[in-house]
């Protein structure tokens, strides 16, 4: 008798019926060397992203920097072709001739006669320590001063001030 003979007898002898089997009562028991090797894999995937982070981030951190200097030079280039036209323009507004081609041609101005003329000099600096005069509405100048006796205020002042003589000096 062949191998496969000899099977089928066998089996046949037995019935076979299928038999229901409930595994929901089964509890898996957890291998310790999985979870660690899960760790494991866990950590050496984080060191390298780590160690990638770490070698991008400078990378990364020069190139927008190596950007920024490239923009900041091209603002300052055109600030300083900006500052030269207005230099440039500055210079040829201000030119005297110009000027008085305007006044003449289109404002109609015309030269004063050398008896109008009213020259206007710039007042000397005042001494450390000078008090200066205040004018009044009337156009008099005086100290400003009070009376310390009575506390009176001089009769051209706006403020009341203690001094030591009896008058205000106004005069």
């Amino acid at each position: 008798m062949r191998d496969e003979d000899r099977a089928e007898v066998a089996l046949g002898d037995v019935g076979l019926a299928p038999k229901s089997i409930d595994n929901s009562q089964v509890v898996r028991e957890i291998d310790p060397r999985s979870s660690r090797d899960l760790w494991l894999l866990v950590a050496l995937v984080a060191a390298l992203a780590g160690s990638l982070g770490l070698y991008a981030w400078p990378t990364l951190m020069m190139r927008r920097t190596g950007t920024a200097a490239e923009q900041l030079s091209r603002e300052r280039e055109r600030l300083v072709e900006e500052n030269r036209k207005l230099r440039l323009e500055k210079a040829s507004l201000e030119d005297l001739r110009r000027v008085e081609t305007i006044a003449t041609r289109e404002l109609g101005l015309a030269t004063p006669a050398p008896e109008r003329v009213v020259v206007v000099e710039k007042p000397p600096a005042v001494p450390a320590g000078a008090r200066l005069a205040r004018q009044d509405d009337t156009g008099q100048r005086h100290c400003g001063a009070g009376f310390p006796s009575v506390r009176a205020r001089c009769p051209r002042s706006a403020r009341a001030r203690p001094r030591a003589s009896a008058r205000c000096g106004c005069a």
